[in-house]
């Protein structure tokens, strides 16, 4: 019995370290998002002075009014919108199609194929060869070089062949006697019933396009192409908040402080795909563990 006590007591004060690591590691998650978030809706006086607060002192929508007011900020926000829902449609669609040829054991070739890809994977052609690249397919300054480049991915591919050795090959079978093509087969029997997969892939691509800034500091230079994260860097990186809080000042007749349009804008920016989350985030462990499943 002493022994059984003791154990116990061991599980218990294990149990009751590991909840409060896991609270500890929320908090160090949470917190930062949940200061934003209080910040963006500060009043500007309160605002600048850029102390710690659980709660708005004094609740305010105005750095939100100047935010969705700017007319750069909510044509970069269409400009992400469609980037991310074209390029994670497109991208689904291409890798499906090649994970569905090479997952065929006999096709010619294939070995081959999954090898040179996998190099892809893990070495690139560098920065400057990949800008040269880039403008010598008409791509700098063009909306599809957010598309064409996230077309493919090796680990995605990868995913995708997993999933789709585990649909039998009676289904596939049954449909070429009716007289599908193969991609009849793909389109009628295989995406249909790959449903977990595609939502997996689809919620990387998505949250790769939504994110993504880079593409858009490196290759893009007019205005009207400027996804949103790439002018939430410039406004964080660059400091450039003259022209908003000029818009502020026409507005509400006081000068806002950068720091509260910066959370505002930050909160516009990531919300949206927070709000994507719950709905596949089921997905999410089955697509990786498919992908986990070698052979």
């Amino acid at each position: 019995m002493m022994v059984n006590r003791t154990k116990l007591r061991r599980i218990g004060g294990f149990e009751i370290t590991n909840g409060l690591l896991m609270l500890a590691v929320c908090f160090m998650t949470l917190y930062p998002m949940w200061f934003v978030l209080v910040n963006s809706f500060n009043a500007a006086e309160y605002a600048v002075l850029g102390t710690v607060n659980w709660l708005p002192k004094a609740f305010s929508l105005d750095s939100y009014r100047v935010v969705f007011n700017n007319e750069n900020m909510m044509h970069g926000f269409l400009i992400t919108a469609l980037r991310t829902i074209i390029g994670t449609v497109v991208h689904v669609l291409f890798t499906a199609i090649v994970a569905y040829g090479l997952s065929k054991t006999n096709l010619i070739g294939r070995k081959f194929y999954m090898k040179y890809a996998l190099i892809t994977m893990l070495f690139s052609g560098g920065l400057i060869p990949t800008f040269l690249l880039m403008t010598k397919l008409g791509l700098y300054n063009n909306f599809l070089v957010f598309i064409i480049p996230a077309m493919y991915s090796f680990f995605d591919m990868v995913i995708f062949i997993s999933f789709f050795r585990t649909i039998p090959d009676s289904l596939e079978e049954s449909a070429k006697v009716d007289g599908a093509s193969d991609y009849g087969v793909l389109f009628r029997i295989v995406l249909p019933n790959s449903m977990a997969v595609i939502a997996t892939i689809a919620l990387f691509s998505a949250v790769y396009h939504w994110n993504d800034y880079y593409q858009g500091v490196i290759y893009i230079r007019s205005q009207e192409l400027l996804p949103l994260q790439t002018m939430l860097y410039k406004i964080i990186a660059e400091n450039s908040m003259s022209f908003m809080q000029q818009q502020a000042m026409a507005q509400f007749g006081a000068r806002l402080p950068g720091n509260s349009i910066k959370f505002a804008s930050m909160m516009v920016a990531t919300v949206p795909i927070l709000l994507f989350y719950p709905f596949i985030q089921r997905y999410l462990v089955k697509g990786v563990m498919i992908g986990a499943i070698k052979g």
